[in-house]
């Protein structure tokens, strides 16, 4: 056999190092901030060791890097449920979801990589249709985070058999069937109309004791003004003096020229005799 010359020995060289470099950059995977991964082996399948944040060893070839991101990913759910009065409640969901990173290797072997997608929708919609069959349409707007709660604390049981983790639950919205609608708007416009009733109602009360009240104002006032005058003559001169003093007062006020009878306008104050009566 003829001995190797120079190229085969470059050739082998290259060849080497190329192997090298290949299986070096194989064998390395980066797990990014906020991420969690774990290693599917050819020979024993998922291994139990979760990776961290960071660069991390494995085989070439026979194993490869499966990459969970943990943050909390906002998930939105809407569905129609009856309240416990028969009502159609159109409610929306959202809730901050993660996997457990201490189950990924189990997460994986049992759902997979879409995690969200095969659980959420189901147990969030069941949860929903059993948690609003419980109140009555009114309770679910007046006891909203009551009704937020029990949601909340539902659903982080039923996600926690799938090894879910939920961070905060909210309802997004709460409306109600057409015909409910109608029926609140009709009673608060009925409602509007008794206040207003009462309003006048009690308007009306207020005036007749405002009548009544200047009713006896007078009547009390004549009997002391007839008190008066059969005890004093002299109180009709003075109210005839206080009369003339008026009108006097408004004609010299008056940028006009006024002739008037003394006699008719009371202006006659030096004929007045204070003893006698009227």
């Amino acid at each position: 056999m003829p001995p190797a010359g120079p190229a085969a020995g470059v050739a082998k060289v290259l060849l080497a190092g190329g192997a090298a470099a290949y299986a070096f950059n194989n064998a390395l995977f980066n797990v990014e901030g906020g991420h969690r991964a774990v290693v599917f082996n050819r020979l024993v399948g998922i291994k139990d060791t979760i990776y961290s944040e960071g660069t991390h060893i494995m085989i070439p070839w026979v194993e490869r890097p499966i990459i969970y991101d943990i943050r909390a990913r906002p998930n939105v759910i809407t569905s129609t449920s009856g309240s416990r009065d028969l009502q159609m409640v159109n409610i929306g969901l959202r809730v901050l979801t993660r996997p457990k990173s201490e189950k990924l290797p189990e997460i994986y072997r049992t759902l997979g990589m879409d995690w969200a997608e095969r659980v959420l929708p189901s147990i969030i919609q069941e949860t929903l249709k059993s948690v609003v069959a419980q109140y009555n349409a009114s309770q679910l707007i007046t006891q909203r985070e009551m009704v937020s709660k029990d949601i909340m604390r539902t659903l982080t049981r039923r996600a926690a058999l799938f090894n879910v983790v939920l961070d905060d639950v909210s309802i997004t919205q709460l409306s109600f069937g057409r015909e409910y609608t109608t029926a609140v708007e009709a009673k608060q416009v009925a409602q509007q109309d008794a206040e207003r009733a009462k309003y006048v109602v009690e308007r009306a009360e207020q005036e007749k004791r405002q009548y009544i009240v200047r009713a006896q104002g007078e009547a009390q006032s004549a009997i002391l003004i007839g008190q008066a005058i059969q005890n004093n003559p002299a109180y009709i001169a003075l109210k005839k003096v206080e009369a003339a003093r008026e009108i006097a007062t408004t004609i010299a006020n008056s940028s006009n020229k006024v002739y008037l009878n003394a006699n008719s306008l009371l202006l006659n104050v030096k004929d007045i005799d204070p003893t006698k009566k009227t």
